[in-house]
């Protein structure tokens, strides 16, 4: 199945013009989870070490995700008094519903109890973790470590399923490895146990997150079951939870690795869709009412009277190209083409998120916050000019306000006026951010 970030000749990030994308749908606006509504149907994947509440409600301020999840947690670690962290990862505030926690653990009684005390906790969703791929998860039959054993997996469901009344979810992989698929399987048994909704990482175990995601699993368990699929694995670009939507059919994607390198993700993908559902009505109003004007390099906007504006006219730093611009096919004419914009994060904003996030880090008084700003600052520095000299000042600073001053220093002197009174560059996405 094609996902566009693998077109190597797109040299300006993925993007696809319209008009050589008429079978992309737009992922669905919303979806129900039991008696949970989840808008838009975008998903933020749980992830360890990531989805803590700073980064849930970092993301939830940003706009665009319908659902958030807690890291990954050992249903034995809930149930322990003395365990701090487990804790720690089930923390969350009022402004994160929805929320799913996600527990691991292969002792139906034990996922029971720790399901319960997540109801209590008052979670909107339960989610059973059967993808996970660790070695020190796997070896303890949790995880993906499972996925050889159905059987056992089928009592963990009817267990959980019985000790609470809010919806219930899984997220798995397609099975240990390509001789070992069992996610059609097991999405049965799932349906059949009760369960709300699944969600597949198109990956097996054997892969870890290496090589490609293959999205016909996706669309063999959409086949197979009347409940909700959320279809995971090899999104980078609103082009690619489009295509996932329109090759599977998937009810809604979730977002797991490019979140925290690009955390516009989900508002872009929501803008993308807008976009898409407004190209299309106007192809329905005739092929004078479609168009939209841009620029790529070397090329002269041609403006049109009867072109519908989507969103708005962007300029070749904010649109995404494809090929068909890359390969400099407009180079030296004068050519219009149809391309559907979505938001990139400038410098400014760039700036804004990163002292927002760190800023959080520093109030939530979490014990690991100089990590993760150390963690986080190789993602989010990414692309910016001298970005490399930023993260060695972060990387040798001891304390997170220390790190939190490396990074307005650097900002600072870059976002200086050019000229005595000239005024600041101006920037959309600074509104969102808090």
């Amino acid at each position: 199945m094609r996902k566009f970030w693998d077109n190597s000749a797109d040299s300006w990030g993925a993007g696809v013009l319209a008009r050589e994308a008429p079978w992309l749908k737009p992922v669905p606006a919303s979806l129900s989870i039991g008696t949970v509504n989840i808008s838009p149907a975008i998903v933020l994947a749980p992830m360890a070490g990531v989805t803590d509440t700073v980064f849930r409600r970092f993301i939830r301020n940003l706009g665009g995700c319908g659902l958030i999840m807690t890291e990954f947690t050992s249903a034995d670690g809930v149930l322990r008094k003395k365990d701090q962290k487990a804790k720690r990862y089930l923390h969350f505030y009022e402004d994160e519903h929805p929320i799913s926690a996600q527990l691991f653990g292969s002792d139906p009684r034990v996922m029971a109890d720790a399901a319960c005390m997540v109801e209590d906790l008052g979670f909107d969703l339960i989610d059973l973790n059967l993808g996970c791929p660790a070695k020190k998860v796997v070896k303890c039959n949790g995880g993906s470590g499972l996925l050889r054993d159905l059987p056992a997996i089928g009592k963990i469901f009817a267990a959980v399923r019985a000790a609470v009344t809010i919806p219930f979810t899984v997220k798995f992989r397609a099975g240990w490895n390509d001789e070992e698929i069992v996610c059609v399987e097991l999405a049965r048994m799932a349906e059949d146990c009760g369960l709300c909704a699944v969600a597949l990482h198109a990956r097996t175990r054997e892969q870890g997150y290496s090589g490609n995601a293959r999205w016909e699993w996706i669309a063999a368990v959409k086949n197979a079951v009347r409940i909700p699929v959320i279809g995971n694995g090899d999104i980078r670009t609103p082009e690619d939870a489009c295509a996932m939507v329109s090759q599977t059919g998937c009810d809604a994607v979730m977002i797991g690795r490019t979140a925290p390198s690009n955390p516009w993700i989900f508002r872009q993908i929501q803008q993308y869709c807008a976009a898409l559902e407004t190209y299309e009505a106007g192809m329905s109003a005739g092929p004078s009412h479609s168009r939209v004007e841009t620029a790529a390099p070397g090329c002269r906007v041609e403006q049109s009277s009867t072109a519908v504006e989507i969103g708005r006219t962007f300029d070749v730093e904010t649109t995404r190209l494809t090929a068909f611009a890359a390969a400099g096919h407009c180079e030296g004419k004068s050519r219009a083409f149809v391309a559907l914009p979505y938001d990139q994060p400038g410098e400014r904003s760039r700036y804004q998120m990163i002292r927002t996030y760190f800023r959080m880090l520093i109030e939530e008084e979490l014990p690991d916050a100089v990590g993760k700003m150390k963690q986080f600052a190789s993602w989010f520095t990414h692309g910016v000019p001298g970005g490399a000299g930023l993260r060695k000042a972060i990387y040798e600073s001891k304390s997170a306000p220390e790190i939190l001053g490396r990074v307005e220093e650097f900002f600072e002197a870059r976002l200086q006026p050019c000229g005595a009174g000239a005024p600041a560059k101006a920037d959309s996405d600074l509104a969102v951010l808090r």
